[in-house]
């Protein structure tokens, strides 16, 4: 897949840092606004010195965060970097009443400056920690009036806050995700395209060439059977097999066809909770990767798959193959790429166990969901 990427954080777009500096520039007006109010209300302040302190340390995160995003720095996505926000923001709530000497004050300090800390919350750690960021400010923003020796805000105006906040970075969280999730599939399309234009004047006239010229019937039925698979991935209309039984029982009938490998699939439940169509796609995709390797290199002439569902998914691999010494034979691209690459990039691993003459089992282990947003 074709994502635009940076130097800095390690997996982080060009949008995730458009999305940083416009929440920069939400913390520079909200700021300015805060700053604002604070003068306009001066004649309901008691404690200006601290007042003042609580702003500047507002202006310090606005500052240190602004030139991290324009400079694009690894440590603004750090979980830390959150927390302090959000301590800021709570900071300014708690203290709301020992700032103010008068209950009916028009605004809180902060005023909307610590939503801020919410939405940075929401678009690293998604809705719940969007949610989680919400609360603390709705809490504080209680407990702020309860501590304070004014009059108290009533109760319905508190609750009703404190629900803004969580509303705010529950739902900033779920658009957030919704949006890398467009993303990965509009860069999946580009990634397609340049594959597309790549290959169709190169493999595809290749295998056409093989089917009409090579004396091998088998052979030529083999580049027609990859030709057509080709076209089809290219044009985005291969069968959707989005259930994993279904997926990896078609991948075993096409090794079947393709290299004489019998193969027997074992599912364990068929009634097993629901896996990803990511996570189904990287999995049959290992699963196709490690048959082949078991016919062409294992020489075998049998293999089982059995899959394993449960709260993480599990699948075996095992063939009668002659087997190999792992610590005389390198792992080859079949393995390392498109075997290992595939789990690794739905957050899942693979174990390899071989002895000579004992065949081969493949082991694979992966989530329900994929790691990756998308």
């Amino acid at each position: 897949m074709a994502v635009a990427t940076t130097t800095g954080a390690p997996g982080r777009t060009d949008l995730d840092w458009g999305v940083a500096r416009g929440i920069a520039g939400f913390r520079w007006l909200a700021l300015g606004w805060a700053a604002v109010v604070f003068v306009l209300t001066r004649a309901d302040v008691q404690r200006a010195y601290l007042g003042w302190a609580l702003l500047a340390a507002a202006l310090v995160v606005t500052t240190l965060t602004t030139e991290a995003s324009i400079r694009r720095r690894p440590g603004l996505f750090h979980p830390a970097a959150v927390v302090v926000e959000v301590a800021v923001g709570v900071s300014m709530l708690l203290a709301d009443g020992a700032v103010y000497d008068r209950s009916d004050h028009s605004q809180s300090l902060g005023s909307a400056w610590p939503l801020a800390g919410v939405l940075a919350a929401a678009t690293l750690l998604g809705p719940i920690g969007g949610g989680v960021a919400g609360s603390a400010l709705g809490a504080s923003r209680w407990l702020g009036n309860r501590l304070s020796h004014l009059e108290t805000i009533s109760s319905l105006a508190l609750f009703s806050s404190g629900v803004l906040y969580v509303i705010a970075g529950t739902a900033a969280g779920a658009v957030w995700a919704r949006v890398q999730q467009a993303e990965t599939a509009i860069a999946r399309g580009r990634a397609r395209e340049e594959v597309s234009r790549t290959l169709h004047d190169g493999v595809l006239q290749t295998l056409a060439v093989v089917q009409r010229r090579v004396p091998d019937g088998e052979l030529a039925a083999l580049a027609r059977e990859q030709e057509l698979e080709l076209r089809a991935f290219l044009a985005g209309d291969r069968p959707q097999l989005d259930q994993l039984g279904a997926a990896l029982r078609h991948v075993a009938a096409r090794v079947e066809r393709r290299d004489g490998l019998r193969v027997e699939v074992l599912l364990v439940d068929e009634d097993h909770p629901t896996v990803s169509p990511m996570v189904v796609e990287a999995l049959a995709g290992a699963v196709g990767e490690a048959l082949t390797n078991a016919a062409k290199h294992g020489e075998a002439a049998r293999a089982t798959v059995f899959v394993d569902v449960e709260d993480r998914v599990f699948c075996s691999i095992k063939d009668d193959g002659k087997g190999f010494d792992p610590a005389e034979v390198s792992e080859g691209l079949g393995t390392g790429g498109s075997i290992r690459g595939r789990l690794t990039e739905v957050g899942g691993t693979v174990t390899v166990v071989a002895r000579p003459g004992a065949g081969v089992e493949v082991q694979l282990e992966a989530p329900l969901r994929s790691k990756r947003t998308g």
